[in-house]
């Protein structure tokens, strides 16, 4: 019986996170003490947030007055904005939605409207990866896709940093600010614990030195914090993989972080 149960969890773990990928970080730490709860593979090179970066933009946008509440303002689709994302993107869309559904051109219209100065003032005060703003050289668009496989940059350990600071509502901004963006978040019960996991993916495909785009090798994120009364855990998992897959990697590492998640509190004294 116990051999069967040890291939069943093998075979689990492998529909989680196919042979094609590598999990480049997994990185788990109490945001209230700084113990490192689970600590994998390279944390600390710097990659793309991808979509990773609207948690910061939402603490920015609540901050700087353009976001109101998780359901204001409600801005539409306009013809020529991304529409990659399918029927989801093209509908109107609030903060809380623009968070569900990883709407990039909301995340344009934040970015446009508040300009790169402002920005990269507000991840020079968070202390949010390289803080570079600046896009593709040479092509101006650091507005449009600063946060997509260009120019800003961030580690896992950079994000765990900059959650930590956000899950102990200490990060340089109005506090009320912090709250909006993390109730605007999209919510990830873990069953039976009493934790409840606030989060968000991010995907893209890492570039060559000429500009093209790598669809092979995407890398996939997920990164939030669970809370569970006063308790605050904070973590980054980062995937890449290394054959191209039917599905969204960053979809995986979700999925991979929350099936580890409630056993890593558990074996931490935090059931």
């Amino acid at each position: 019986m116990r051999i069967y149960l040890a291939a069943a969890a093998v075979l689990a773990s492998a529909a989680v996170m196919p042979a094609q990928a590598k999990t480049v970080c997994t990185l788990v730490a109490d945001a209230g003490n700084g113990k490192v709860l689970k600590q994998e593979g390279d944390c600390a090179t710097r990659v793309t947030p991808a979509s990773t970066f609207k948690i910061p933009l939402a603490v920015i946008g609540f901050d700087s007055g353009f976001l109101k509440t998780p359901h204001e303002p409600v801005l539409t689709f306009k013809k020529g904005d991304p529409d990659w994302g399918g029927a989801d993107w093209k509908r109107p869309t609030d903060p809380e939605r623009w968070l569900r559904y990883s709407v990039v051109w909301y995340s344009q219209r934040i970015t446009h409207a508040l300009g790169e100065k402002i920005l990269t003032e507000y991840a020079r005060r968070f202390d949010y990866g390289n803080a570079d703003f600046s896009g593709d050289a040479g092509k101006n668009n650091g507005l449009d896709r600063a946060w997509i496989a260009s120019s800003l940059k961030i580690s896992p350990e950079e994000q765990v940093a900059f959650l930590t600071k956000l899950a102990k509502r200490t990060l340089p901004v109005k506090p009320e600010a912090m709250e909006q963006a993390l109730a605007s978040m999209e919510t990830f019960p873990i069953a039976a614990t009493g934790w409840q996991v606030k989060g968000k993916t991010g995907m893209a495909y890492p570039r060559s030195a000429t500009g093209a785009f790598d669809y092979a090798r995407p890398w996939g994120w997920f990164v939030g914090v669970a809370e569970r009364g006063e308790r605050k855990i904070v973590f980054a998992q980062l995937i890449q993989d290394e054959k191209k897959q039917a599905d969204s990697p960053s979809a995986r590492a979700r999925t991979a972080i929350l099936n580890d998640l409630s056993a890593l509190l558990r074996d931490a004294g935090t059931p």
